[in-house]
């Protein structure tokens, strides 16, 4: 059984715990902008390890992959053992990780490394929002929750633009680099002011659906990400995918009949905890649609450097910074689901700016546009986290948060994996031609295509907004 001790009434913890959030906001950001960042240096880092292209995107997938097998599994290992140490031991597996990765040597080496460093990440974004949920009373929570919020959407749209000014004066080394000073200096603040664990479920870890869930994802993910290379008709591709919808029934079977499944089905019964999760994962597709599809438009396009389009990008992520601790703030006062709501209307009209833009369109619609991208994603994301921590018992807090980062990282590798085929597969239409690349001659070709693009990230935040007034709606009746 849970222990009834509270990190609330605990004056220690509650004078440090704007310290605690700084170091759980430190590991959120660098464990989600790694998700992102490497994109912009993939073909630098092709050049220099001496690889084809189609083999350094691995760099990206892997990390994204392993993130998404293993999140869940840490989310109940840190509701048995303690969310802390699972905090700690990620941290440290973070910056390792991040340490090897800046180490030229070989592909292998990397993806190595990089694989330490999503366990890492994995541990860290799973327990979070629990630590926070746990430490912040209910007047500050939405503030906390914003904030860790504000660093989520901070590192995965960030990526770009920092990975662009990184990469203009040092090599891509430091892109992983950066994260151990950092890393670093949150280490110390943690040792300093985070607190022993005192909520323990003490159940047993359900072993089987952590192996079919994580198997799962592997071969799914996997499979996928090796079809746009191979082709999904390939032997191997095939085999990938139906191991990995055999190992989903094993895992939703397994569930099913456990005592204490890793995963339990009965949370979803919660329409505030469902539709915020569902929310989430429709909005992180959007933004990596958007991640894709804007380099090229702004480099290829409209013929900027990568240091405009690198600022032009950072005005999405400095907006979301300072718009998700105050929405959170105002959503502690009048309750989170409006203020959601709000945030899905801005992100849904900044899609439609974005589907106005052309090759002679003023670039003030774009940068605008991003503008309100920015400040919608800050205010949904503080209410949205507050909804999905605030829907479950203090037991399930750790799992909560875990399916919460899950929620968003399935977002990111959908994304990913669906925004090129989306945008080639509409230009390929266009030009009554296969196309896998930008045709610098026909960049009425691209425009088609990131036309298509936006206008399905449209019918996304259409969703979400549906989505959100129903559950609105349905509250105020």
């Amino acid at each position: 059984m849970a222990q009834t001790l509270s990190y609330q009434s605990n004056q220690k913890v509650q004078k440090n715990r704007w310290w605690i959030l700084v170091a759980v906001g430190l590991f959120t950001f660098m464990s989600t902008l790694d998700g992102t960042i490497v994109n912009i240096a993939l073909p630098v880092i092709t050049k220099d390890l001496h690889i084809p292209m189609s083999q350094s995107e691995w760099v990206v997938s892997l990390y994204l992959i392993v993130v998404c097998s293993f999140i869940l599994f840490f989310g109940k290992l840190s509701d048995i053992y303690g969310k802390i140490k699972v905090f700690r031991l990620g941290a440290i597996f973070f910056i390792a990780g991040s340490l090897l990765s800046g180490i030229r040597i070989n592909l292998i080496f990397l993806l190595v490394a990089r694989a330490v460093q999503a366990f890492g990440a994995a541990m860290t974004m799973a327990t979070n929002n629990g630590i926070i949920t746990e430490i912040f009373p209910a007047t500050e929570r939405g503030k906390a929750l914003g904030t860790i919020g504000s660093f989520v959407a901070l590192g995965s749209i960030a990526g770009p633009g920092l990975g662009g000014l990184i990469l203009s004066h040092l090599s891509w080394s430091y892109i992983f680099w950066l994260n151990v000073p950092v890393g670093l200096i949150a280490a110390i603040i943690g040792a300093i002011f985070l607190p022993k664990d005192i909520t323990f479920t003490k159940s047993a870890l359900d072993k089987a659906g952590s192996f079919s869930f994580a198997l799962g994802m592997i071969t799914l993910f996997g499979g996928i990400f090796l079809g746009q290379q191979l082709g999904f008709s390939s032997l191997p591709v095939l085999l990938m995918l139906l191991v990995g919808l055999a190992s989903f029934i094993w895992f939703i079977y397994v569930e099913n009949h456990v005592t204490n499944p890793l995963l339990q089905f009965k949370l979803f019964k919660n329409p505030d905890f469902s539709v915020s999760l569902l929310c989430a994962l429709l909005i992180f597709i959007t933004n990596f649609f958007f991640n894709v599809v804007t380099p090229f438009y702004l480099e290829n396009a409209r013929h900027l450097s990568p240091g405009k389009t690198g600022l032009i990008l950072m005005i999405l992520p400095v907006v979301q910074l300072f718009a998700a601790p105050v929405a959170g703030s105002i959503s502690d006062k009048i309750g989170p689901k409006l203020i959601t709501f709000i945030g899905l209307v801005l992100l849904l009209i900044s899609q439609i700016g974005y589907t106005l833009c052309n090759l002679d369109s003023s670039m003030w619609l774009f940068i605008i546009s991003i503008a309100i991208m920015g400040l919608g994603s800050g205010i949904f994301s503080s209410p949205n986290n507050s909804l999905v921590m605030s829907s479950v018992e203090q037991k399930d807090l750790g799992i909560a948060g875990s399916i919460n980062s899950l929620s968003r990282n399935l977002g990111m590798v959908i994304g990913i994996s669906s925004a090129t085929t989306v945008l080639f597969a509409a230009m390929s239409k266009a030009k009554g031609a296969r196309v896998t690349a930008y045709l610098p001659k026909q960049p009425e070709i691209f425009i088609y295509g990131m036309h298509v693009v936006f206008i399905i990230s449209m019918v996304i935040c259409l969703i979400t907004v549906i989505l959100s007034g129903w559950r609105l709606f349905k509250n105020n009746k």
